[in-house]
């Protein structure tokens, strides 16, 4: 798309909503993904999905819990060797702990950005997982939406995009809002015919 048009879009789209102006570096792969993960979480929970935040409860629970075990092997009131066997053991747990935290991201969240419960009111749909990359070094995002529950009979088919991040900024680096929203909601009605489809 010519950078004139991406530019007027751009301008009308910031005309409107002059206070969500999304600018970032364009050198900065971080800031990137964050801004499109960030958009892509307003868009689907402006869809009606409503986020499900119990992963991200078990992980924080669990941060608090390896924290914890932390603080209390420093401030432990006797001193190395009599605390020698508390040490240990705290050494233990919160190897056990930070394993059992690293396999729920690498298992459960994986790429995830968002969970979502079924939307209100529908009895045959199951939540969404919504799951992002952008590799080091790639213009590349690519955009999945799964059933959060594959097993389930209601689970629907996982639709994925994958476009070039300069499709969707200005070479100010300002996110073309209009355009990134069209083509995730184009992906969210792919995923609901697509449901459709496989009943």
């Amino acid at each position: 798309m010519p950078e004139t048009t991406k530019t007027e879009m751009a301008t009308s789209t910031n005309s409107s909503a002059k206070k969500s102006t999304k600018k970032i570096n364009l050198l900065d792969h971080n800031s990137i993904k964050n801004i499109l993960d960030e958009s892509v979480n307003e868009i689907v929970t402006g869809r009606g999905h409503i986020e499900n935040v119990k992963m991200s409860n078990i992980r924080l629970f669990l941060g608090i819990i390896i924290i914890g075990i932390a603080l209390v092997a420093q401030f432990y009131p006797k001193k190395f060797p009599e605390n020698r066997d508390f040490l240990i053991g705290c050494i233990i747990l919160y190897i056990l702990f930070n394993a059992i935290l690293q396999l729920i991201i690498h298992t459960k969240e994986k790429n995830a950005i968002l969970f979502t419960y079924p939307p209100t009111g529908s009895f045959s749909n199951t939540g969404l997982i919504v799951s992002s990359k952008l590799p080091r070094f790639s213009d590349l995002y690519t955009l999945t939406i799964a059933s959060a529950d594959p097993k389930s009979i209601l689970a629907k088919p996982t639709v994925e995009l994958t476009k070039s991040v300069t499709q969707w900024f200005t070479k100010d680096g300002v996110l073309v809002e209009g355009l990134f929203w069209k083509d995730v909601d184009a992906l969210l009605n792919k995923y609901a015919k697509e449901s459709k489809k496989s009943k």
